[in-house]
C-alpha cells in the first residue's frame, strides 16, 4: 500500500507522486530491461494536446487532453478524461468536456478514495473511473491553476500560475470537493508546480523557494519562515520550474523564462546559463548552484531527476541540447561530474527504473521526436525509438503495465515498449 494520498498504483500522477522523483516502484514496474538484441518499438495516437497518463488498478491507463485554439480566439478552453485501451491507445470510456477558462496544460491523479482528481485552468474537477464527473469547483483567481499535490492526510493543494500575481495556495478537500480553509497567500508569484513530502508543501517562486506545512490544530497551512532560500540573488537568472523530494535534498533548475513555441531548442531568454540548485530540507542556508553546462542562453522547463539508489543527480540544458550526470555525495555536500552527453534535445519530464538503472528521456533532431534510454550510470544509449509529431515533449510519461511506458508529447501519444 502507498503511504501517502494517492491511488495504490505503480504511477498514479504526475512525476509518480507529489516528491517527483519520476522514479517507477520497483514491484509494480521492474523496467524496461533492454536485452542485447532487443529493440523499442511503438504505437503512437494523434491527440489534441495531451498532457500526461497515469494508471489506475491494473489494466486501467487515463489520458488528460485539453484544447488551446479556443485560446488563441479569447474563449475558454476545455479538457478531457479519457480511459483508453493500454495497448492501442484508443478511447475505451470518456467524459465530457470539462469546462476550465485560461489555457494551461493541468494535471489529473487517482486519489486513495479511488476518484480521479484534474485541475485544469481555474476549475477542480472530481470524476469517477469511468471518466463521469461527480462534482466540480471552480478556484477563486480569474488565471490557470498549475496542476496539484495529494498531501499524506488525502488533502489536495493547488495554486494559480503567474509571473507578476502572488501565488495563491487552495486546499480542496477531496471527500465534499470544497475547500478545506481559507487561502494561503504566499509572498511572491510562482511559475513551477507544487512538490510535497509528508504534509509540506514546496514552492519555487520566481526567486525563491519556501514551503508550508499542514497543521492539524489550525486546520490550515503555515508558513515555515525558518526554511527559505533566495535562489536569483544578485544574478541575473530567470526563474526556476518544479522542484524534486529526495527526502534530505530539494533539487531543481533555473532559468525557466523561454521562447517555447514547438521546441525548446535555441528558445532561452537569459544570456546566462542554467543552474543545477540543491538545498537541504534541513537547513536552507545549506545550498548550492552549479552550472548544468555553462552554455550561455540556458533554459528548461522541467525538473531534474534524482537516483536515490545510486546518488546520482541529471540535468539539462533544453536550449542547447545538454544533459549532465553528477554523483552525490550526501556526507560532504559534493557533486562530482559523473557523464555529459551533447546534442541531445532532452526537455520533457523524465522517467528512472531503478531495478535496471534505465533512465527515459527525449531527443528532438530531425523536427521529430525521439525517445531515449540511456544508462544513468554511464550516459550510454541503450535504445531509441521515433515516435514522431513536430512538437517536442515538455509534459509527462508514465510507466505501463509491462515493459513498456506511455509518451505525451502535445500533438502525440505514444505506448514505447521492448520488442
Amino acid at each position: 500500500m502507498r503511504p501517502d494520498g494517492y491511488f495504490d498504483s505503480p504511477w498514479p500522477a504526475e512525476d509518480g507522486g507529489p516528491q517527483r522523483l519520476q522514479t517507477a516502484p520497483i514491484a509494480s514496474a521492474p523496467g524496461l530491461n533492454l536485452r542485447p538484441g532487443e529493440r523499442l518499438g511503438c504505437t503512437t495516437r494523434h491527440t489534441l494536446l495531451s498532457t500526461m497518463t497515469v494508471l489506475g488498478a491494473p489494466g486501467e491507463v487515463y489520458l488528460l487532453t485539453h484544447s488551446a485554439l479556443r485560446a488563441r480566439l479569447g474563449v475558454p478552453t476545455t479538457a478531457c478524461v479519457e480511459r483508453i485501451d493500454p495497448i492501442s491507445l484508443q478511447p475505451l470510456a470518456r467524459s465530457p468536456r470539462l469546462p476550465g477558462g485560461p489555457m494551461w496544460p493541468g494535471g489529473m491523479a487517482l486519489h486513495r478514495n479511488g476518484d480521479l482528481f484534474v485541475v485544469y485552468g481555474r476549475d477542480l474537477h472530481r470524476l469517477d473511473r469511468q471518466c463521469q464527473p461527480l462534482a466540480s469547483l471552480q478556484l477563486p483567481i480569474d488565471a490557470p491553476y498549475n496542476s496539484f499535490v495529494v498531501l499524506d492526510n488525502g488533502l489536495i493543494v493547488t495554486k494559480n500560475l503567474s509571473d507578476t500575481l502572488d501565488a495563491r495556495l487552495t486546499v480542496v478537500d477531496p471527500a465534499t470537493t470544497a475547500r478545506a480553509c481559507p487561502d494561503q497567500d504566499c509572498p511572491e508569484p510562482s511559475i513551477a508546480r507544487l512538490s510535497a513530502i509528508g504534509n509540506t508543501v514546496y514552492v519555487v517562486g520566481v526567486r525563491s523557494i519556501f514551503r508550508y506545512h499542514w497543521s492539524d490544530a489550525a486546520s490550515q497551512l503555515v508558513f515555515d519562515a525558518d526554511w527559505r532560500f533566495d535562489y536569483i540573488g544578485a544574478s541575473g537568472q530567470s526563474y526556476g520550474w518544479d522542484v524534486v523530494l529526495d527526502g534530505q535534498h530539494a533539487w531543481f533548475m533555473d532559468n525557466g523564462h523561454h521562447r517555447y513555441l514547438f521546441r525548446m531548442v535555441g528558445a532561452g531568454v537569459s544570456p546566462t546559463p542554467n543552474r543545477l540548485l540543491r538545498v537541504s530540507l534541513s537547513d536552507a542556508a545549506d545550498h548550492q548552484a552549479l552550472d548544468v553546462c555553462g552554455a550561455p542562453g540556458g533554459s528548461i522547463t522541467n525538473p531534474p531527476l534524482v537516483d536515490l539508489q545510486r546518488r546520482i543527480v541529471v540535468g539539462y540544458d533544453s536550449a542547447n541540447r545538454q544533459m549532465q550526470a553528477w554523483r552525490f555525495d550526501p556526507a560532504l555536500r559534493a557533486l562530482q561530474p559523473l557523464w555529459h552527453k551533447g546534442e541531445l534535445g532532452c526537455a520533457s519530464h523524465m522517467l528512472l527504473y531503478p531495478a535496471t538503472g534505465e533512465l527515459v528521456t527525449n531527443d528532438y533532431r530531425r523536427f521529430g521526436e525521439e525517445v531515449v534510454v540511456l544508462d544513468i550510470e554511464t550516459g550510454a544509449e541503450r535504445g531509441r525509438v521515433r515516435v514522431g509529431g513536430l512538437t517536442q515533449g515538455v509534459v509527462f510519461p508514465s510507466v505501463g503495465w509491462g515493459r513498456d511506458l506511455y509518451w505525451c508529447s502535445m500533438g502525440k501519444l505514444a505506448r514505447v515498449c521492448v520488442e
